[in-house]
C-alpha cells in the first residue's frame, strides 16, 4: 500500500483543490476575456492567475518566510527572479496553457522547492489523471506514493520528442540533419508536466528543450534524475534554477546511456 508523506499529501490536496476549483470547470469553457497574450504564442488565462494566487497564499502559510517565485509574478516583475538563489517555492500554475486554451490535454500544475539554486523537492500534478509525480532529493522518484524507475521505450531507433517552437529555421535544419538517421522523431506535448513522465514511463527516450524556465523544469529535472534517467544542460552541466539567460538548452533522457548517445549525435 503506497503512502504519501504529510507534506506530499498536503501539497497534493492543494493542487487537487486548485484544479477542481479553478481549472477543470473552465476547461473547454473559457469565456471571452479569459485569455490574454503575454507574447507571441504565449497565452495566459484567468486560470493561471487564480491558481498562482491561491498557491502563493497557501504555500506562504505552509512555510512562512520562504519566497514564492510564480510564473505570472515574474511576468509582472522580473525582480522576483532574484529569489531563485535562496530558499523558495517555484510555481507553474497552469503548465500547458496553450493546450488548455485550445481545449486540449495535456496540462498540469508544477511546484518545486529550491534552495541555493538547486531543486530539493518537486510535485507535478495531472488533474485529468489525478496523478502526482513527486520527489525529494536523494529519496527517489515517486508517483502517488509508489517509487518509480525510468525505463526506455525499447524501440530502435529511440523515440525522441524535439521542441522546435523556439528554434530558428537554421537550428531546426541542423537538428534534423543530425537526428533523422538515428531517432524516431515525435512531437512534444507542449507541456513539461507531461513530457517528464513520458521519459520515465517508457513513452519517450529523449526530449530537448530550448527554453528552460525554472517553473517548467525544476521539478521535472529532479524527478527524472532521481528516477535513474538523466536531465542536464547540452554541455553536460547541472541544471540550476538560478541559471538565468544565456545557458545552453536542456536534454532529458530515459537513461544516462541514451543521454550520452544523443549528445554525441548532436555535437558530433
Amino acid at each position: 500500500m503506497s503512502e504519501l508523506t504529510a507534506l506530499d499529501a498536503e501539497i497534493r490536496d492543494l493542487l487537487r483543490f486548485a484544479a477542481e476549483r479553478s481549472m477543470l470547470p473552465r476547461f473547454r469553457a473559457l469565456a471571452e476575456g479569459d485569455v490574454e497574450m503575454k507574447g507571441e504564442d504565449d497565452p495566459v488565462t484567468v486560470v493561471d492567475r487564480e491558481v498562482e494566487d491561491f498557491l502563493t497564499e497557501a504555500l506562504t502559510r505552509l512555510a512562512p518566510g520562504v519566497a514564492v517565485v510564480g510564473e505570472e509574478a515574474v511576468h509582472a516583475d522580473a525582480g522576483v527572479l532574484d529569489n531563485l538563489s535562496d530558499q523558495c517555492w517555484i510555481i507553474d500554475p497552469l503548465d500547458g496553457t496553450a493546450n488548455f486554451t485550445e481545449g486540449k490535454e495535456p496540462f498540469g500544475i508544477i511546484v518545486a522547492l529550491a534552495d541555493a539554486g538547486r531543486a530539493v523537492a518537486g510535485w507535478i500534478y495531472d488533474p485529468n489523471l489525478d496523478r502526482l509525480c513527486h520527489v525529494r532529493a536523494g529519496e527517489g522518484a515517486k508517483i502517488n506514493g509508489e517509487t518509480v524507475s525510468a525505463r526506455t521505450t525499447g524501440e530502435n531507433p529511440p523515440v525522441t520528442a524535439v521542441s522546435r517552437m523556439f528554434l530558428t529555421p537554421e537550428e531546426a535544419a541542423v537538428l534534423d540533419a543530425k537526428l533523422v538517421a538515428h531517432y524516431t522523431l515525435v512531437d512534444i506535448p507542449r507541456c513539461a508536466a507531461e513530457q517528464y513522465p513520458r521519459l520515465v514511463l517508457g513513452q519517450n527516450d529523449v526530449s530537448t528543450f530550448k527554453r528552460t524556465y525554472p517553473w517548467d523544469h525544476a521539478a521535472g529535472v529532479l524527478w527524472l534524475n532521481e528516477a535513474g534517467g538523466r536531465a542536464a544542460r547540452l554541455d553536460g552541466s547541472e541544471y540550476r534554477v538560478d541559471d538565468g539567460a544565456g545557458k545552453p538548452g536542456l536534454v532529458g533522457a530515459s537513461s544516462p546511456t541514451i543521454w550520452n548517445e544523443f549528445i554525441a549525435h548532436v555535437t558530433g
